[in-house]
Parts: structure tokens; sequence; C-alpha cells
């Protein structure tokens, strides 16, 4: 069904090719859900080219539910019905790269790419739902992924210029300080997010996958600006069941900025809370530790940053089992 579309839309036909591409299982066919993350991520880098990015989102659903006919599905969504925040982060990213690779052949026109890019997403939607899946519940599963990834977006970059305006150019914080703070917010608010059942899982040594996947946020993040990858993120960690202290300091001047900070932008839910800290986190070990001069080398600042999130998680998973 996806070949035979593409066939009959030349036009669009690199697009829906280099979306489709990755979403695709030899034996198990096109994975929907990783589709529909990609094409929000390629609507929210698109919608970043303009002025006002939340309008720009809002244009994207208004010309939509024209084209299919349909609003989004109505009524709350189930958390078990998205993907986690950190899989968001992960595939939306993925689609704004591949934006951003298209974007190269449509530079001299972006609304020209804005448009192709509404075309290919009522092609992708029509064409889920010959595959058993409503357009309405399809639309409303990439309204909420692009709501969330251009969020994380907006989130990182206004973390990042918190932290420089009001904590290192009015509070004098160093940008060790700076890490440290935003990553051990973004163990913290991931720790938060579990039940009193759920925290007692946590064991000694044994680093949970959720933690895992939100420091996966705040590595990628560093990678893609610039920071090598290598496998020195956790070099100097504890690796015993008596971690270090949290830097509950940084924590208690920076955690109430954030927090009004998302409470302005509608960020409520404390696992995306965590990925936008971690994100933010990751950009500002891009601007400490990247280029060929860095100010803090990257061999420092990526364990500092691994163990400030990992030691408050810790530490808040400690509290909360024997409570």
């Amino acid at each position: 069904m996806f070949d035979s579309m593409t066939a009959k839309a030349d036009s669009i036909g690199p697009i829906v090719n280099a979306l489709i591409q990755p979403c695709t299982h030899p034996k198990h066919g096109v994975d929907g859900m990783k589709l529909i993350q990609l094409l929000a991520g390629m609507f929210v880098e698109t919608v970043l080219l303009f002025d006002d990015a939340d309008e720009g989102l809002g244009a994207v659903y208004n010309r939509l539910a024209d084209d299919l006919g349909c609003e989004p599905m109505v009524g709350p969504i189930g958390d078990l019905a998205l993907p986690a925040p950190t899989i968001i982060d992960r595939e939306t990213e993925q689609g704004r790269s591949i934006a951003r690779r298209l974007f190269v052949d449509w530079l001299h026109c972006p609304r020209d790419f804005f448009e192709l890019g509404l075309v290919v997403a009522h092609h992708l939607i029509v064409a889920m739902e010959e595959d058993g899946v409503p357009r309405a519940e399809s639309f409303r599963i990439l309204v909420e992924c692009a709501n969330r990834g251009l969020a994380y977006e907006i989130a990182a970059q206004e973390l990042c210029d918190i932290v420089i305006d009001q904590k290192i150019g009015l509070e004098g914080w160093s940008l060790s300080e700076s890490i440290s703070g935003l990553s051990a917010i973004a163990g913290r608010s991931l720790a938060l997010s579990f039940t009193h059942t759920q925290v007692s899982a946590f064991r000694g040594r044994d680093l949970p996958e959720y933690l895992d996947k939100v420091a996966y946020v705040m590595t990628q993040e560093a990678i893609r600006l610039g920071i090598p990858a290598g496998s020195d993120w956790r070099f100097g960690l504890a690796a015993n069941d008596h971690p270090n202290s949290a830097p509950y300091e940084l924590i208690a001047a920076l955690e109430p900025v954030c927090r009004d900070f998302f409470v302005v932008i509608n960020l409520h839910a404390l696992t995306d809370q965590a990925v936008a800290c971690a994100k933010a986190a990751g950009r500002m070990l891009a601007m400490a530790s990247g280029g060929e001069r860095p100010e803090i080398e990257p061999v420092i600042s990526k364990p500092l940053a691994m163990a400030a999130m990992t030691e408050t998680y810790k530490t808040v998973c400690r509290e909360y089992a024997v409570g």
C-alpha cells in the first residue's frame, strides 16, 4: 500500500521514502507509531523556520483538519496510548534530522516544503486508515507528539537561557554548576514521577532502564551539538550502594525557576520535565565542552553531568523507598 502511494505521488516521493524507510521492518512492515513521530518531528523542524513556532503548528493542524475532513480525536488520551517521553524525543529528533536533510533542496522557498509536508501527512494518515487506524486517531497522536517535540525544544533552549541570564550572569554560577543543576533536576523529576511501589524496586548498583533513557536524552543532545560520543560518561561514578550526595544547594536554587517556567509552557508531567531538563543539560555540556578549546574538558564535564543526574535520582529513590 505504501509503495503504491509513493509511486502515485512523484513530487512527494523523496519525503515519503525518507520517513518510511526508518520505520520499515523486513518482516513486520511499517511501524505506524514511529512513522507518526517522525512526521511530527518533521513538522517541528519546519515550523521552527518561522517566527512563531506555536502558531506554525496551529496552522499545520488547521490545514490537516481541512484536508482530512476531520478534527483530531477528542477526549482524554491515556499515557499508555503514547510512547514514553524519552521515545517521543528520540523519534521526533530523528524526524527533525530527516527534515533538515531534505530541506537542503528547498532553501529557496521554505513555504513550499511546508506545503509538501502537509500533502505527505495527509497521504500517510489516509494510508494508515486503510490499514485499520482511524484518521482522527492518527491525527490526535500526531498532534500530541508534535506538541511534545516542540515543547522539549523550546524548554531546552529557554532553560539554558534562564541559567545563563539568571544563574551565571546574576548569581555567578560556573558552567559546571549549571550543568550539574540541570542534570540533577532531570534526575529528581524522573524519580518523583514514580509511585512508592515503583521506586521501591530500585536496587543498589543497578541503573534502572528509565534512568538510562533520560540520560540518553542528555548525551544525544550533547553529541548532536559536537561533544565527542566516547564511552566516558560514567567514568568515576560510584559503584556501590552508598551514592554521593545530590547537589542539594544547586537543586534548591534552580528547581523553583524551572517549575515556574514549566507552568508557563503547560509542561506539567514530571517525565516531560525530566526530558526537557536533560536536553538543556546536554546543551550546556556542548557549550562548556565543545570546540577546539573547551572551557571544561569533555572527560570532566560528561561524568559530572551523569553523576549529578544519577546520584540525585538514587537519593530521591532512597528517600521515598525508606519513607
